[in-house]
């Protein structure tokens, strides 16, 4: 059966974007006016900025843009919670009234004509379609680099990921309140929405350069997404550490062994071996300790409840 024309809703996260962001509302405006005018999306479709707690002008920006033009709407958060708590605030709010959301950086490196394509996965019957980019080539080899190894190791410690896909994605309304049934605060969306279940697609896109502005992605922030995703997403590194003892005792077993056998025969000294057994073993315990202690500080975060985001103002 073919689906009503949808409503749309696009949610932009925003920190900091005041450089970037008239340019980007400009061309979001024009791609959701020729989607109105070609039947594709309704009449009471939207674009959604988010602010997170920008320290810039970004807000004062959407506040003007929705003033001048019913099509754009905002929501601020009173603080910043970071890209993922954007989304779903932007989310909490779209799917009220949305049948189908789009998210999209502000910077609007994604291709925005790729809209089109992800629209009639839509309408034939995909709950979610991921944007995945077709080529790194115009990245440079240090971040080229790093994304991959970001993707590797998310998918060698067992998260569920789609490959050189971000957070450009369609999801229908269905597989919004699903993803809502998902109440831990240490929410990882990229390694979540995969294991909805629902009807998925892909559309291929080659990504552009930042027009202007700073990137959000830096090696750190890579990091530190990898590090909560996994811990979202997986118990590995825990499993890990079991096996890592398991083979460390019986390597210590027989080094130990070596070592009273050398001190018979060639006269080993018998403190360079145990100094250096001691050294190995006490930096993996440490290792272990650090990996125990950040899955046991999220734990902690989550015994307490706390809202992921505050919503300050809605302007829709």
């Amino acid at each position: 059966m073919t689906k009503k024309t949808p409503i749309l809703y696009l949610i932009v996260p925003c920190y900091n974007e005041e450089q970037v962001l008239p340019d980007s509302a400009e061309r979001l405006k024009d791609k959701m006016q020729t989607l109105i005018a070609n039947k594709k999306i309704a009449d009471n479709s939207r674009i959604l900025f988010v602010d997170d707690g920008s320290e810039d002008k970004t807000y004062q920006i959407i506040t003007d843009l929705h003033n001048s033009n019913p099509l754009f709407a905002g929501v601020k958060l009173s603080h910043n919670r970071g890209q993922q708590n954007a989304q779903m605030a932007g989310l909490s709010i779209a799917r009220e009234v949305a049948d189908a959301t789009i998210t999209i950086d502000a910077d609007l490196q994604d291709d925005i004509n790729a809209i089109d394509k992800m629209l009639d996965e839509y309408v034939n019957g995909a709950e979610i379609v991921y944007g995945v980019r077709s080529t790194r080539k115009k990245d440079t080899i240090f971040k080229r680099m790093t994304a991959h190894a970001f993707y590797k190791l998310m998918i060698k410690m067992g998260v569920d990921i789609v490959y050189d896909h971000s957070e450009f994605r369609l999801m229908s309304k269905t597989a919004v309140d699903a993803l809502f049934e998902y109440q831990e605060r240490n929410l990882f969306i990229r390694g979540v929405v995969p294991q909805l279940g629902f009807k998925t697609a892909k559309v291929t896109y080659p990504r552009a350069e930042r027009k202007a502005g700073k990137t959000k992605y830096s090696a750190s922030k890579l990091l530190s997404i990898a590090l909560n995703g996994i811990a979202s997403c997986s118990t590995k590194p825990l499993s890990m550490i079991w096996w890592t003892g398991f083979w460390l005792n019986l390597l210590s077993l027989a080094g130990l062994i070596t070592t009273i056998i050398l001190m018979f025969t060639i006269k080993l000294h018998f403190i360079w071996p145990i100094l250096c057994t001691i050294a190995w073993s006490a930096s993996l315990i440490l290792l272990a300790l650090g990996i125990i202690g950040f899955y046991l500080g999220k734990t902690y975060v989550e015994t307490k409840h706390r809202p992921h985001y505050i919503i300050e103002e809605v302007l829709n």
